[in-house]
């Protein structure tokens, strides 16, 4: 017996006779109320997204965290309850359903499924999402994933006036960058911006005098030559990782960048050495500081929420 792709209806794959009962007992588990898939699975977020909307007997729309998911964005967290627009129906664990009226052009088609576009998917995620550093992250996902645009959800947000959680995303939504390819490159920009610190261009590339590619940095002040890069835990264990990234600082600093590299421990815990050595770069890169300066917290770090 093949063995059936999943997340699957579990009435459908009797009535197809894809499966007898017995081997759908024994083999699967019930995901939501009639949808299945094999025991032992620890679901993604898109198929998570696939079993809910399965559930709604492919009636509701994805939405949100779910929507996103489908639509590309990475780092969509698996334990994540599935969203679907479905108006107020009684629903199982690890599934919320929310009664939005959406209007046609906020919907489109990811294979069979109904899905919010970029725009309704970003306004959903920004005024629902409760962290602030949660919310910008998941949008910087999406952005990077889709292309959408704070323009495009500002006509999403003018469509539905009134609707709640407003205020909650026009505080997040300035600070979104597309940029951004991982969550703690987001933490990285928000711990730079919450210190005081000018908005850093995300993804710069730097070519040498021929036009050759050098190196391409995950943020930084391209003017004053000061890259800031989050460096995962493979940057610190991996041998060969370690000897790349060595040589691409060399290269780098060949041409004049000097490289502010971030750890998770620095990251979480020291936040304020890590801007004080931004700074430090700064200044000794000639940085009219002025104004800004006074401005630089030198207190804890703030909490994101």
């Amino acid at each position: 017996m093949a063995e059936l792709e999943w997340p699957f209806l579990g009435v459908e794959a009797l009535a197809g006779k894809a499966i007898p009962e017995r081997a759908l007992r024994t083999l699967y588990q019930p995901v939501y109320p009639g949808v299945y898939a094999p025991w032992g699975i620890e679901l993604t977020a898109r198929q998570r997204a696939t079993a809910a909307w399965l559930w709604s007997r492919r009636r509701g729309v994805v939405a949100g965290n779910s929507a996103a998911a489908l639509l590309g964005a990475k780092w969509v967290r698996p334990d994540l309850d599935a969203e679907l627009v479905f108006g107020n129906h009684k629903t199982p664990p690890r599934l919320v359903t929310h009664n939005d009226t959406l209007h046609p052009d906020e919907v489109m088609a990811v294979g069979s499924m109904a899905v919010t576009g970029p725009a309704r998917t970003a306004f959903d995620i920004g005024r629902r999402t409760r962290s602030r550093l949660a919310g910008v992250q998941r949008l910087d996902a999406l952005a990077n994933a889709t292309g959408v645009r704070i323009d495009d959800v500002e006509a999403v947000i003018a469509a539905h006036p009134g609707v709640r959680g407003l205020n909650r995303l026009r505080r997040v939504l300035p600070l979104v960058d597309p940029g951004a390819e991982s969550p703690q490159e987001t933490r990285t920009r928000l711990a730079l911006v919450d210190a005081g610190l000018p908005r850093p261009e995300t993804q710069i590339v730097v070519r040498d005098s021929y036009g050759g590619f050098v190196a391409r940095i995950d943020m930084g002040y391209r003017d004053l030559k000061v890259g800031v890069e989050y460096d995962g835990s493979q940057h610190w264990t991996d041998p060969r990782q370690r000897q790349s990234d060595i040589d691409r600082q060399v290269a780098l600093a060949d041409h004049g960048w000097q490289m502010v590299r971030v750890s998770a421990e620095l990251l979480r815990y020291r936040q304020p050495t890590l801007i004080g050595r931004v700074v430090d770069a700064m200044r000794a890169a000639g940085w009219d500081h002025g104004h800004a300066s006074r401005n630089l917290t030198t207190a804890k770090p703030r909490v994101a929420s």
